[in-house]
């Protein structure tokens, strides 16, 4: 279980593929408090940790991580958003996120709004998801507030912290993210869909 703050970048330094599998290593101050096993969000994709050192450290993606998420399109020097799991006791700062990644979605707006910045995103809404104002989003594993809802898309804003401290400064029209939407939400979407 994460909560949506990130806590440090992690630098792709190779990307190998192993079958059906991908290997990715990942440069990041981190690295030196992961161990083996150990659960860690990158983009919002938990995924666990296979061989660690001092400076770096290597994630598994599976088919299925592959064809739900991002991580396919990685590339050398790209930056990850990284956090580790929370413990229990430490506050929640952002919202409870699984880490489980439930589709992708494209930004199509990115503006500077001398202060903050406004970020627009498409999403297929026939998959079922779905988005409230004033409810909680993780797109790339940032806990954020949704903006603006609206069937197929929705906006976030950014403060310059976070601006800053996730890969958000590196979104433009075109960017592919991850998106885990509030499990609560998708919880009562089911129960009345099944109504």
């Amino acid at each position: 279980m994460f909560t949506g703050i990130i806590e440090a970048f992690g630098t792709v330094k190779s990307l190998e593929k192993e079958s059906t599998n991908l290997h990715i290593t990942l440069e990041s101050d981190l690295a030196k408090t992961l161990k083996i096993d150990q659960s860690v969000a990158h983009n919002g994709i938990c995924l666990t940790v296979v061989a660690c050192d001092q400076e770096i450290y290597t994630v598994t993606a599976i088919e299925e991580t592959l064809l739900k998420s991002n991580i396919g399109t990685l590339q050398i020097n790209d930056l990850i958003n990284l956090e580790r799991a929370m413990k229990l006791g430490d506050r929640l700062d952002g919202h409870m996120v699984q880490g489980h990644v439930d589709q992708i979605a494209t930004c199509i707006k990115a503006e500077n709004k001398e202060g903050s910045w406004l970020y627009t995103f498409t999403y297929d809404s026939r998959k079922g998801n779905i988005t409230i104002e004033k409810g909680s989003i993780t797109v790339n594993g940032v806990s954020l507030t949704v903006v603006d809802s609206q069937k197929d898309r929705f906006s976030v804003a950014i403060i310059p912290y976070t601006y800053e401290h996730t890969n958000f400064h590196t979104f433009t029209p075109d960017k592919i993210v991850n998106l885990e939407f509030d499990f609560i939400g998708k919880y009562i979407t089911k129960l009345y869909s099944n109504g």
